[in-house]
């Protein structure tokens, strides 16, 4: 399976996590956010970055998940209603963490919270399996200038 990431050309060429807190991982907790396609992965990053942030120099990242890769799923019917409200970041976080904490697999399958039908996938840099998960490729994106003007 291929996911995708963008992100600033400058962390681009590695497969590499901040430990900045976001809607799936508190701080200091590292996974590395992907989305199941180019389209949510500019999406994920035009919903968290204003016009300014928007012209800067990215890339899109091609990452390549083995098909025998052991990938846990979050159901969606287990969450509550609300999950995707700000107030509930910490349920959400308390789950990457958890997930990361027990180490049963390298990804973690999770509904967008843009879009409902879609999915990102978290990758656990610290579990065996992450070294067979493989960046095949950078290129070049430029947001269109269209987007928040």
């Amino acid at each position: 399976m291929q996911v995708f990431r963008i992100a600033l050309a400058r962390y681009a060429s590695t497969l590499i996590a901040s430990g900045r807190a976001a809607r799936w991982n508190p701080n200091d907790v590292e996974m590395i956010y992907t989305a199941g396609s180019r389209s949510l992965a500019c999406l994920e990053n035009v919903v968290h970055r204003n016009q300014v942030g928007l012209n800067q120099a990215f890339q899109v990242m091609t990452i390549a998940i083995p098909d025998d890769i052991r990938i846990i799923s979050v159901d969606l019917k287990k969450l509550p209603v609300d999950w995707i409200n700000y107030e509930n970041i910490p349920l959400t976080q308390q789950l990457g963490e958890n997930w990361i904490q027990e180490s049963k697999s390298a990804v973690l399958k999770v509904p967008s919270s843009i879009i409902m039908a879609e999915y990102n996938y978290l990758i656990n840099p610290l579990h065996p399996d992450f070294k067979s998960i493989k960046l095949l490729k950078s290129e070049s994106f430029v947001f269109d200038r269209r987007i928040k003007s």
